[in-house]
């Protein structure tokens, strides 16, 4: 070896002794930093929004990205292939989950919805015909299944949202809680009964043999399906009477509020109005204020007033003594503008002595109202077993008996007279200055008249 190559070899014999050694070390992740995220691929969901049944049509055109009439339309001929596309589409709607959210979920629009249920109705016959045509399906099979689908359709078209709605969440729980919602054991036994009635009409249609008599079976099964399914459409009924019940009653409310609006508007409101007017009168405004109240009252609370039938104002015309007696106050307090309190404790019905006894009452609170002074007088009847008792009193100026004048005959005739005539009295008692009382007094036989 010559002395270059020595020197040549040197170098290298060093570099290789002094090479770094490279030490591999795995990344460690920075907290912070963006790292990819793992794929996920796109899941299919049950649209909420915009469905016509479960909304299996619709979350698959949104996974596929492609109009639903399309996804609907191939479900229906694939109904054709023995029923593919029916039960496609069940499966679908039990295994695939609904989008959540707390938006309340729109309706589909109604011609989507015709479209929807036309081809769904198209699917069915399709699959019941192409069950029928192969042999899968026998003729005294096909007709009740049919018949069996048109009253599914019945009872999915006339239940209430809020059923709708249990039967299209039973897939997120149990089958039971869609079907009986909180109706308990009475519900389960109600399902399982129409099921297995159900049931057992078309296990006799598909057992049948033809050395059994054709017509006994098929009467079997029709009768025990429509049992059945009578069965399951309970509610449904319940519910309908319930609605119609619910619609008349508010029916009822809305014409009694019409009613009584109208009465308060033709009355009291016309009443409020006037004593605007005659605000500077209060002797008017008290009139005024009192006959309203006594008109409310008889409307409220008398026999021909408010919610009284036909035939209890026909009895009333007959007359009861404290409503005779109300209606003559009533008269003077609106002819002479002063205040009449009454107070009637019995009642009796009206008969010609009776009359006569009010007819007199009367004529004696008009001779207050007119003579008397004051702005008030009382009434006070009471009804015994065998008479019937009138006071009318005032606190006015009173007068003295022995002086009053020869032509005055209301006390003569129109009260001590009128009472005579029929078997009565009246006592007067008075002075000057001390006010007026006279007491009518009119017998009646125990049993007539007094109540």
């Amino acid at each position: 070896m010559t002395m270059g190559n020595v020197q040549e070899s040197a170098p290298n014999d060093l570099a290789e002794q002094v090479k770094p050694t490279i030490i591999e070390r795995t990344p460690v992740p920075v907290p912070g930093s963006l790292s990819p995220a793992p794929f996920e691929p796109p899941k299919m969901y049950r649209r909420r929004s915009g469905r016509a049944i479960a909304g299996v049509a619709a979350g698959l055109a949104d996974h596929l990205g492609v109009k639903v009439l399309w996804v609907r339309t191939a479900f229906a001929l694939l109904a054709a292939l023995n029923g593919i596309g029916l039960l496609a589409y069940g499966l679908l709607w039990v295994f695939v989950q609904q989008q959540t959210g707390d938006v309340e979920p729109e309706k589909a629009a109604p011609k989507e919805k015709q479209q929807a249920f036309g081809l769904m109705a198209l699917g069915v016959g399709l699959a019941v015909a192409s069950g029928t045509l192969t042999g899968l399906i026998s003729g005294w099979v096909a007709i009740p299944l049919a018949l069996a689908m048109i009253g599914a359709a019945v009872v999915w078209r006339e239940a209430d949202e809020s059923q709708r709605r249990r039967w299209r969440l039973g897939a997120k729980g149990s089958v039971a809680g869609a079907f009986l919602g909180g109706g308990g054991w009475s519900a389960a036994v109600r399902v399982v009964a129409g099921v297995a009635l159900v049931m057992t009409g078309i296990g006799v249609v598909v057992l049948q043999s033809g050395s059994i008599d054709q017509v006994k079976f098929a009467l079997v099964a029709v009768i025990a399906t429509l049992f059945g399914v009578a069965v399951l459409t309970v509610p449904f009924w319940l519910r309908l009477v319930r609605d119609l019940s619910d619609e008349r009653t508010a029916r009822v409310r809305t014409d009694e509020r019409a009613e009584i609006a109208a009465h308060l508007h033709d009355s009291v409101l016309q009443t409020l109005a006037l004593i605007q007017k005659q605000a500077e009168s209060p002797r008017e405004v008290a009139r005024l204020a009192r006959g309203q109240e006594r008109e409310l009252r008889g409307w409220l609370y008398g026999p021909t007033g408010y919610g009284k039938s036909q035939k209890t104002e026909e009895e009333a015309i007959s007359g009861q003594l404290s409503e005779v007696l109300a209606a003559a106050c009533g008269e003077v307090e609106d002819a002479f503008a002063i205040s009449v309190q009454q107070v009637v404790v019995g009642e009796a019905t009206l008969n010609e002595p009776l009359t006569a006894l009010v007819q007199a009452a009367r004529e004696a609170i008009v001779n207050a109202a007119k003579h008397a002074g004051v702005e008030e007088v009382s009434v006070y009847a009471e009804v015994e077993p065998t008479s019937v008792t009138v006071f009318v009193r005032d606190r006015g100026k009173g007068f003295d008996p022995d002086v009053v004048p020869g032509d005055r005959h209301g006390l003569a005739d129109s009260i001590r007279g009128r009472m005579e005539r029929h078997g009565g009295k009246c006592k007067l008692r008075t002075a000057p200055g001390e006010g007026t009382e006279v007491q009518l007094e009119m017998p009646v036989k125990a049993g007539k008249g007094a109540a």
